[in-house]
């Protein structure tokens, strides 16, 4: 993975969403327009914390996130999601 030349504040985290779906289980094809929008990614990078909540995330995680948690952004061509800790469910 490039260096991501973002480095978040606080208790912010940098995840890279996971492509959505393009089948189902049994093997329809999902058209563009009907693919829900992913909850789970992988973790890029993070800000120091706060005094009052440390940071349980680290670099490489693959974490699940609320479905309208964070801020898309796109930095070079890569879209990336800027959320706070608080908004992360699990670490998978």
């Amino acid at each position: 993975m490039a260096e991501v030349k973002i480095k978040p504040l606080a208790d912010r985290v940098l995840v890279k969403p996971m492509e959505a779906e393009s089948r189902t289980a049994s093997g329809l094809i999902i058209p563009d327009s009907a693919k829900e929008k992913p909850q789970k990614g992988t973790v890029v990078a993070m800000g120091p914390g706060t005094k009052d909540e440390k940071m349980e995330v680290k670099a490489g995680d693959v974490v699940l996130y609320g479905k309208y948690a964070g801020t898309e952004l796109n930095v070079d061509g890569i879209d990336y999601l800027m959320m706070r800790q608080s908004d992360i469910l699990a670490i998978l």
